[in-house]
């Protein structure tokens, strides 16, 4: 009953490694504990000597009184230990009011009304404009000197940088979708900046709560030192170092202590503000801190068999054991080997996830901050020139920046976001020319011209005048073709450029791509997860799942259902067609679209065998303790599967059945 369930392995193995507090940050924290702990226990143990009078008035450091005496003969050390606790307290107080106020007038600026909007955006204006000390001392000075006058001025003037924040965050997420979609639902603006804009913008809020906690007691203690502050018989640092500062010429050391713990505690509150902004920026883009050393240990390149052995000569992409790894070790592209032939159009197919867009986005030397990509061969190959490597580590020159902006056109998913909407279309079309293959600007211009027109956009010199936004979708697809192709390059990737596009936007799309084809002779890298797209255009189709290609067949024999792998069947079962006739079984008269089960694994958890066992209807015992075989029977066919055209647990497996 067991046979079938995939192996138990060890967790601490696949357990994906635990993040480390920055320096900084631990330094901070541990600061701020120990002045929280002073805070709690130093009235208790130092209170009686911190008021206790003494004859020794003014005395200086003594190994009784470290930093000596005060007028009245009081221990400095004893007070500035004490003073901690109203320190800290009256810091987190006009701290909690000016986040408070801050986000709340930030929030709901941008979840009311047009005109609460217009109103309160200018009133953060002009209360941003004036320097936060000078507001608070404006406000201690009206109210009457104490505490709470101190903690009102200091988090009224420290309440705009809050708001300004937190209107410039709530601007980014008030837009999106799910906030439309609670709008729509009748939801009210403090529930709406509390369950949907807060959580999504909470990190770099807490980021300004902790350094504006240390600007915080700085303005308390200025103030006090300033006498708008805590009064005598009441201390804190501020006015203890007023008072220090009244003996400076007589007695020093008196000033040393709170100026010292103010000094202190600022930097600890700075330093885990600082530390926390560097664990974000790492969270959002992984530091590149593996050694080269620690990348062969984890980069086991040549452990892959080889499979190039019979590459075309005219092949213009070869790629052979390509992974693209984290910082961390962790393989998110693992082991891909195919090649592009001169004219060649190869199809990239596979769910969302599977490893697609990072392989494109390596052979383009493209890949995001803290991911990087080794291979035993990846090259660009052109006749007139050495073979391009496009995994090379190092520095680029500027010859390799030329070849790779001039060799390689790349068409991104969304043209929305591909072009500057700051610039107009023509200095953007033209630029790969004029930089990097001098090409004058007239030239460059009536180059763009004819491409425009290649790419059926009416009036083109007029659209090189106009901005991306003044175009319509279709055509900044188009246009964003014509970019690609402009210097000609040897080989094109487009990174699913039909999603999210109509049906005639889409055609016209294809379209222009095989044109281009057919007109320069380029090879292109076609990813889509559309295997009708992929089956129309493409003359090869290369099926990638969890990072890994599973197999490599021809458009015809996708078109077909002439595939081996249970995945890729899989995708064909859950594809629709336009001639499929209705099933006498199905209720409604409509075929019944397969749907895949379960989904693919983390790149972290990925199993010993083949990672499509778990979903696969055909899975064996093998399949889930061994890593599957490569079948290539023809240089660009290929399967790597145990049971290669076995479509369920119960079929006989082929070699055997033809025995």
């Amino acid at each position: 009953m067991t046979a079938g369930l995939p192996p138990r392995r060890d967790r601490a193995a696949t357990r994906p490694p635990r993040k480390r507090l920055g320096a900084m940050l631990v330094i901070g924290l541990a600061g701020l504990g120990l002045l929280v702990l002073l805070a709690v226990v130093a009235p208790w143990i130092w209170g009686d000597d911190a008021d206790r009078l003494g004859p020794e008035v003014h005395l200086g450091s003594s190994g009784e009184h470290w930093l000596g005496t005060d007028a009245l003969g009081r221990d400095i050390f004893a007070r500035t230990l004490v003073a901690t606790r109203p320190t800290l307290e009256l810091s987190a107080l006009a701290t909690l009011i000016a986040s408070t106020v801050g986000i709340a007038l930030g929030g709901l600026v941008w979840v009311g009304g047009p005109r609460l909007r217009a109103v309160g955006l200018r009133v953060i204006d002009v209360m941003i404009a004036y320097p936060a000390v000078i507001l608070a001392l404006a406000i201690a000075a009206i109210l009457d000197p104490g505490p709470k006058a101190c903690v009102i001025a200091i988090g009224a003037a420290g309440s705009p940088t809050f708001a300004r924040l937190t209107a410039n965050l709530t601007a980014s997420v008030a837009g999106r979708d799910f906030v439309g979609s609670a709008r729509l639902l009748g939801v009210g603006p403090l529930r709406l900046m509390r369950r949907h804009i807060l959580p999504n913008i909470a990190e770099p809020l807490l980021v300004l709560l902790s350094v504006s906690y240390a600007h915080t007691l700085m303005a308390l203690s200025a103030l006090s030192f300033l006498g708008l502050g805590v009064q005598l018989p009441d201390y804190d640092w501020g006015q203890l170092l007023a008072v220090g500062l009244q003996s400076l010429y007589t007695n020093p050391v008196e000033a040393v202590g709170p100026a010292v713990a103010v000094v202190l505690a600022g930097l600890s509150a700075s330093f885990v503000g600082d530390g926390l902004a560097a664990a974000a920026e790492r969270s959002s883009a992984p530091a590149m801190k593996a050694k080269a050393s620690g990348a062969a240990e984890s980069d086991p390149v040549s452990a892959i068999p080889d499979r190039t052995a019979g590459v075309p000569d005219d092949a213009v992409l070869v790629i052979d054991g390509l992974r693209v790894l984290r910082a961390d070790g962790t393989a998110l592209v693992d082991g891909v080997t195919f090649h592009v032939g001169a004219g060649e159009i190869v199809g990239v197919l596979g769910e969302s996830g599977s490893g697609k867009t990072l392989t494109a986005m390596a052979v383009a030397r493209l890949l995001p901050g803290g991911l990087h990509a080794t291979a035993r061969r990846a090259v660009l190959r052109d006749p007139g020139a050495d073979e391009l490597d496009l995994v090379a580590s190092g520095s680029e020159s500027a010859a390799t920046r030329r070849r790779l902006a001039t060799e390689i056109g790349i068409v991104h998913q969304d043209p929305s976001a591909s072009f500057n909407p700051a610039l107009k279309l023509g200095g953007q079309l033209t630029e790969t020319l004029r930089v990097h293959m001098g090409v004058s600007r007239r030239e460059a211009a009536r180059r763009a011209v004819e491409q425009l027109e290649f790419v059926r956009i009416t009036d083109p010199k007029a659209r090189l005048r106009q901005y991306p936004h003044e175009l319509s979708g279709g055509m900044r697809g188009r246009a964003m073709i014509a970019s690609a192709l402009l210097p000609r390059p040897r080989l094109v990737i487009a990174d699913e450029p039909t999603t999210a596009l109509d049906v005639v936007v889409r055609a016209e799309v294809l379209r222009v791509l095989r044109a281009a084809n057919e007109r320069d002779g380029t090879a292109m890298l076609f990813i889509s997860h559309d295997v009708g797209v992929v089956g129309d255009l493409c003359d090869r189709v290369l099926v990638m799942y969890a990072g890994r290609l599973v197999e490599e067949l021809t458009t015809a024999d996708l078109r077909a259902g002439r595939a081996e792998h249970p995945y890729t069947l899989a995708l064909l079962a859950a594809t629709p067609h336009l001639d499929d006739t209705p099933s006498p079984e199905d209720a409604n008269g409509d075929r019944r679209l397969a749907a895949i089960p379960g989904h693919p694994p983390r790149p972290d958890e990925r199993p010993p065998g083949c990672a499509f066992a778990p979903r696969c209807p055909a899975v064996s015992p093998i399949c889930h303790a061994t890593p599957p075989p490569v079948h290539a029977p023809a240089p660009g066919l290929s399967v790597v599967c145990h049971l290669p055209g076995r479509r369920s647990a119960t079929e006989e497996k082929p070699s055997e059945a033809t025995r």
